[in-house]
């Protein structure tokens, strides 16, 4: 039954470049709606591990298999199909069309995907909060808001797996607060959701946590006992 729930699993990756093993031999299993956090120190191997799961990148060694699929034995035309499938993506750096406002914004990313529909791109700035922003141009919004325009981006093709790469760290703590409750309510309704974070309040309201350091997993912390909690720089207003 166990392995029916798992959506991804990393067996023995490694990415060497050169002399460097910029990931050594990972092993990581995630269960379909797990929320994970992977933290560790600049140099660790978290972006170059994002980079894996995320299609963007292939293992020296190992294997990757995503909802099934090997994606380490992928060309580059297939792994874009599959990110563009069962991925979304938040970055640190908004990536948003200067010139397009915030619902056409997330009506390209179902360009890309199958069909543009208004109605659908609504829906989901909506569920970030931002339904009465639609009309307006990056230009217009907070970095606040043009990163709940990104998740809402992120989350309208219904992908397997949400993925953030230092998604909270052009955040103030305002925002970073709004943004970590938009991923509680995404969690609850079963979305997997893994990101990477040097914040470690963010990094420990995560249900499990996952340390790096020097390309090798360290710690996997199981923090259900603490799961649910608020932020803990929230947590006296």
């Amino acid at each position: 039954m166990e392995s029916k729930n798992k959506i991804l699993e990393l067996k023995n990756v490694s990415k060497i470049y050169g002399n460097l093993k910029a990931l050594n031999k990972i092993n990581l299993s995630v269960n379909a709606g797990d929320w994970l956090s992977i933290m560790g120190p600049s140099g660790s191997g978290k972006t170059t591990m994002i980079n894996i799961i995320g299609c963007m990148d292939t293992p020296s060694e190992g294997k990757v298999i995503l909802d099934g699929i090997d994606i380490s034995k992928e060309d580059a035309g297939n792994l874009t199909r599959i990110r563009r499938d069962k991925i979304g993506l938040i970055f640190q750096q908004f990536h948003l069309i200067s010139y397009l406002t915030a619902v056409e914004n997330i009506m390209v990313a179902q360009y890309y995907h199958s069909m543009p529909d208004e109605k659908e791109a609504m829906e989901a700035l909506e569920k970030v909060g931002l339904k009465d922003r639609a009309r307006h141009l990056p230009a217009q919004l907070s970095g606040g808001e043009q990163q709940r325009v990104c998740i809402a981006r992120a989350l309208i093709n219904s992908p397997e797996i949400l993925l953030g790469d230092e998604p909270t760290g052009n955040l103030d703590e305002e925002n970073e607060g709004i943004v970590v409750d938009i991923f509680r309510r995404l969690h609850e309704e079963g979305v997997t959701i893994i990101i990477v974070t040097h914040d470690p309040e963010v990094g420990d309201v995560a249900q499990r946590k996952i340390i790096l350091e020097h390309g090798r997993v360290i710690q996997d912390i199981d923090q259900s006992a603490t799961f649910g909690q608020p932020l803990k720089i929230h947590a006296d207003k």
